[in-house]
């Protein structure tokens, strides 16, 4: 059999990516090793870039619709310091305000999966990746299934297979990085209902414990249930493998609260660490990494699921070109160029985060500063930022001296009016193609642009606000802002450049 792309891994990066190539026209195929999803959850939230990305292809309401009734925002933390967002609200490049999901990974995975069989993607279950072989002009995947032996032939492979990806392995591409020095451990459990009262733990003799706070974090997840976290130096010889027990939990919970918790039931119990690796390529001729097969690293505040989310929206529309045909040269390459960096960036603050759990009193004193900082706007803001992704801004530059504030950024979700109604930036983004957005009303950027309109969309309207940030911008289906013209700019050179960036991005015009 011959399909388009093989992806590996069947989480929300790897279903994500399936529904963003069969939007752009490819067709997918995902081989998920589990043959059923697990229902268990990791992270507890999106947030963020993430967010808008749901936004972007008309799924926000679905997602919103599943949220839990708990107000997770709250524990927005930076290596277990509380942050504070109340006084955060629209920064000055127009982005939307803060947003966070409370809704389980669990929920996410099945929500995605609902989005792509309505897509008509196929996802095969029970399928493990046991080989893999490319040449110049595709790549062949063998894999284990309930019927035996599938041999999948392919224009490109996409491994979201996880921290122990089987693509990365066999396709040869290094996984350097730092081993773990601490091991968390992970129990949702219920609680009695008088060991909980206004925000805190009550232990024995009276004595509180304020959740989210400590050498222990606990956060409320409803209807009594807790989830339970402690960290600890990564012991000598310590044997993963072994199953997790309550035991093992409540000697972690001793260190560092001097007592057991009074468990009343375990739901889950689970195991992590502070090991951080990135793929060292995110492409390796017919095979491309995305999520954690690229990427692993403390998941304080769920940022791989974040992460692997804007990879696939980054690599789906350039794949999706390569396999029609129409991507410039160099644009697939484009997405280690882009992503590989904010990957980085991810691992700096994880690393920095797990830094700063050590029991020590040195690092005690360094919590204390950095938490006297967040509750200054300008340096909240900046961590926020950084953890939400939302400083992401790619190189678009494409002659010297291109500088517009929005370029290689986010694109503004400004409200819009258009002959047919009020509309916003987001909306036009469903279809995942690119966007050309004139704001002045005139026909010449849409005449220019007509040789890629089987690539492009043009809108012609006015900004609904009291202002606009500029006269026409192009947005890539990703959501990047890849050329903009200034208020007072010559038409020639705005034209010239948006000519040079349709070509840098979409390829030669239709008949070109």
């Amino acid at each position: 059999m011959s399909v388009d792309v093989v992806i590996a891994g069947g989480g929300p990066t790897g279903v994500m990516l399936a529904c963003e190539l069969r939007l752009a026209g490819a067709r997918p195929v995902v081989l998920e090793r589990l043959p059923e999803p697990t229902g268990l959850s990791k992270a507890l939230g999106l947030g963020g870039r993430a967010v808008e990305i749901l936004d972007h292809r008309g799924l926000l309401e679905r997602f919103r619709a599943e949220q839990g009734a708990l107000e997770m925002s709250i524990f927005r933390h930076f290596g277990g310091i509380p942050l504070d967002l109340r006084g955060l609200d629209d920064d000055d490049r127009g982005s939307a305000p803060r947003r966070f999901l409370s809704i389980h990974q669990a929920r996410v995975e099945a929500l995605l999966e609902e989005r792509a069989r309505e897509l008509r993607v196929e996802i095969r279950r029970g399928h493990e990746v046991t080989g893999l072989e490319q040449d110049g002009e595709g790549a062949t995947v063998v894999a284990r299934g309930p019927e035996g032996e599938t041999r999948l032939r392919a224009r490109f492979v996409v491994g979201c297979d996880g921290g122990r990806s089987a693509v990365r392995k066999l396709a040869g591409i290094g996984f350097p990085g730092l081993p773990p020095s601490r091991l968390l451990r992970l129990a949702d459990v219920v609680l009695p209902e008088d060991a909980t009262e206004q925000g805190h733990l009550v232990l024995s003799g009276g004595r509180r414990v304020r959740f989210g706070l400590g050498g222990i974090a606990i956060v409320p997840l409803g209807a009594g249930v807790f989830r339970v976290v402690t960290s600890e130096p990564y012991p000598p010889d310590f044997d993963r493998g072994a199953p997790m027990t309550l035991d093992e939990l409540q000697a972690s919970v001793r260190q560092a609260l001097g007592e057991d918790l009074p468990v009343r039931e375990v739901r889950w119990l689970s195991r992590f660490t502070d090991a951080s690796r990135q793929a060292d390529r995110y492409r390796a001729g017919r095979v491309l990494l995305a999520g954690d097969a690229a990427h692993i690293h403390l998941p304080a505040g769920g940022p791989g699921l974040n992460t692997g989310l804007q990879d696939a929206v980054n690599l789906g529309w350039k794949l999706a070109a390569e396999i029609h045909g129409s991507a410039p040269p160099g644009l697939l390459d484009t997405y280690h160029a882009e992503r590989h960096p904010e990957g980085q960036r991810v691992i700096m603050h994880t690393r920095a985060q797990g830094a700063l759990m050590a029991r020590d009193e040195r690092v005690a004193a360094l919590r204390q500063l950095l938490g006297e900082l967040l509750k200054h706007e300008q340096s909240l803001r900046y961590v926020v930022d950084m953890l939400d992704a939302v400083d992401v801004r790619y190189d678009m530059r494409g002659e010297p001296g291109e500088s517009h504030p929005l370029l290689g950024r986010w694109a503004p979700d400004l409200r819009l009016i258009t002959g047919e109604g009020e509309t916003r930036v987001a909306e036009l983004m469903r279809r995942a193609r690119g966007v050309l957005l004139d704001l002045t009303g005139s026909a010449a950027l849409g005449d220019l642009a007509a040789p890629w309109d089987d690539r492009v969309d043009t809108v012609v309207a006015r900004s609904a606000g009291p202002t606009r940030p500029a006269e026409a911008m192009l947005i890539r289906p990703d959501g990047y802002v890849a050329w903009v013209a200034g208020a007072g700019e010559p038409d020639g050179g705005a034209h010239r450049r948006l000519r040079r960036a349709l070509t840098t991005w979409f390829g030669a015009p239709r008949g070109g």
